[in-house]
């Protein structure tokens, strides 16, 4: 009985050590090349596995994108806006939450880009994004809710805040040259521009 379960348990410590090759290779892949130029055989041989070994583990794209985004985001988490909440004054949060997003974008350009490069072509890349694009319209809303504005200045506050939030806002400015927290400044300014 007692080799049997030893048996068993060092099987199941093999098949999560070769589980986690197989999402470490798929992660390094995607930040190299991207999900859609990823392909299961690369997969395979950066883990050292045949290529069925990936199917055994991850029977389909949903569940080894699902996989690998947690373990990326594992160790990239994002920034965690209740660490800004201690901040009342709504000018001073927003500041220090955009800076921190853009200081974490850069940190982890290069999978971003090639995540929103890939998301219209990789379906599963969409259904892993949803609950990133969620968080980040949570942040907007906690960023929104201390300027107590109304009518059309809160729905230009939202649109403003949400934009300001994205990858692709950071991408495009970081492009000019700007260091972040001049986009920080440069963002602060529309944000203002409303509440005024």
């Amino acid at each position: 009985m007692k080799k049997r379960k030893y048996t068993k348990t060092r099987r199941a410590e093999q098949q999560e050590q070769t589980r986690a090759r197989i999402v470490n290779a798929t992660v390094a892949l995607h930040e190299e090349l991207g999900p859609a130029k990823t392909s299961i055989k690369a997969i395979a041989e950066r883990a050292g596995v045949q290529r069925l070994t990936v199917y055994r583990h991850f029977p389909d794209e949903n569940s080894l994108f699902l996989a690998c985004s947690t373990q990326w985001l594992t160790l990239n988490p994002p920034p965690d806006y209740a660490e800004w909440e201690k901040f009342e004054q709504a000018d001073v949060r927003n500041f220090e939450v955009l800076l921190a997003f853009y200081q974490y974008y850069r940190n982890t350009e290069k999978l971003w880009t090639k995540i929103y490069r890939d998301i219209e072509q990789v379906p599963a890349v969409r259904n892993v994004m949803v609950d990133f694009e969620a968080y980040l319209d949570t942040v907007r809303d906690g960023l929104l809710a201390p300027w107590g504005l109304k009518g059309k200045s809160k729905r230009q506050m939202s649109i403003t805040l949400r934009h300001a939030l994205r990858f692709s806002t950071w991408q495009s400015l970081e492009c000019e040259n700007l260091k972040d927290k001049q986009i920080a400044d440069l963002v602060m300014g529309w944000i203002q521009a409303i509440s005024d």
